[in-house]
């Protein structure tokens, strides 16, 4: 079993107003959209991240036989 702690976020009255009514019109409890942010968040940092690296192995072994813009190439990879 998991132990939870809580943690406290400063913040403008009006982001966290925002935040709550978005919350409740998705009906979606608002700590469980901050976990969601926070995984996506970490995930995003590992560097390289999974489709990163098979990316580059695609390429290594001649797989990528097409050219992309920068900008293509960075919007496939989520960057």
């Amino acid at each position: 079993m998991t132990k939870e702690v809580q943690m406290s976020i400063k913040m403008e009255p009006e982001l966290r107003d925002q935040f709550m009514a978005v919350a409740a019109t998705m009906h979606r409890p608002a700590a469980q959209i901050v976990r969601d942010l926070m995984r996506s968040y970490i995930a995003r940092q590992e560097m390289p991240n999974a489709e990163t690296i098979a990316a580059i192995e695609a390429v290594e072994r001649g797989e990528v036989t097409t050219h992309a813009s920068t900008a293509d190439l960075y919007r496939t990879l989520g960057i």
